[in-house]
């Protein structure tokens, strides 16, 4: 399989035979012990907390292009490789470094479905050997299309054509549980955890697209919409990003803030 044909949620038998495949950049963003304990041989590790930027309160937002240039060159990613992307928490901060990549105009990646869980738990290989990363260049060609801000937002609230998808916990959807100055919900925004899209008993893999539109369009979240998934801080609802991606969805947006910028401010409007 060239890198040219690899799907966007790839699985590990076809990850495996292009391990030495010099197209390809596989990225692990396991915690760091995590990673020195056992990684995909080549793997190159990049720290979460480097791509993701803050203007306290309001965590998760988006670095800007110049320094995301410093920091993929610095780990080996250009514009020319396909991105693979894995964690060991089931995909969300994988879902976030390929977010961030759209966001700086680069489409060639793919998830790996279930991560660091179906890796191990089926028995592919492992090392616990530094990779090499050789210098690289990565140019940035921002794309705002992935991205919708609080005034985006705002404008969308009374439109039925724009549906929001809230990826965090019931109590923290219902305002009985935050980590925000104000609890509760965007108005109109529908509950849909991510880790609803996983299947725990297939290593974390990403449920079927026929029970994920099903389950999406009882909440009336359909592919004729625009989606706009948010979370606490664009972390979890990358995945959600991602899932419907996956699913054809061509609509769709990522709210970097998320509600650490909405539930932190006074003059937003919330439902709980």
């Amino acid at each position: 399989m060239t890198t040219e044909r690899l799907p966007l949620l790839i699985e590990p038998e076809q990850l495996l035979p292009l391990l030495d495949n010099s197209g390809i950049v596989i990225v692990d963003l396991s915690k760091a012990a995590t990673h020195q304990q056992a990684h995909i041989p080549g793997a190159h590790f990049l720290d979460y907390d480097q791509i993701v930027t803050a203007e306290k309160p309001v965590m998760g937002l988006l670095p800007d292009s110049q320094t995301l240039e410093k920091i993929l060159s610095r780990h080996g990613i250009t514009n020319e490789k396909h991105i693979v992307a894995y964690d060991d928490e089931g995909g969300g901060k994988a879902a976030r470094l390929l977010w961030t990549l759209e966001c700086m105009g680069h489409s060639r990646f793919s998830l790996l479905n279930g991560g660091l869980h179906t890796w191990l738990n089926e028995g592919y290989p492992l090392t616990d050997q530094p990779t090499t990363i050789a210098p690289a260049v990565f140019s940035a060609a921002p794309n705002n299309v992935p991205v919708a801000d609080r005034e985006y937002i705002l404008s969308k609230l009374k439109n039925s054509a724009t549906v929001l998808l809230d990826a965090r916990t019931a109590d923290e959807y219902n305002g009985v549980r935050r980590f925000a100055e104000r609890g509760g919900h965007i108005p109109g925004a529908v509950h849909f955890d991510w880790v609803t899209g996983m299947d725990p008993t297939r290593n974390m893999r990403m449920h079927s697209a026929e029970r994920l539109l099903e389950e999406l369009a009882k909440r009336g979240i359909t592919p004729d919409k625009e989606v706009i998934t948010y979370c606490h801080t664009h972390h979890r609802s990358s995945y959600s990003y991602m899932m419907l991606k996956i699913l054809g969805f061509k609509q769709i947006k990522g709210y970097p803030g998320s509600w650490s910028d909405w539930g932190n401010r006074q003059d937003t409007p919330i439902e709980t």
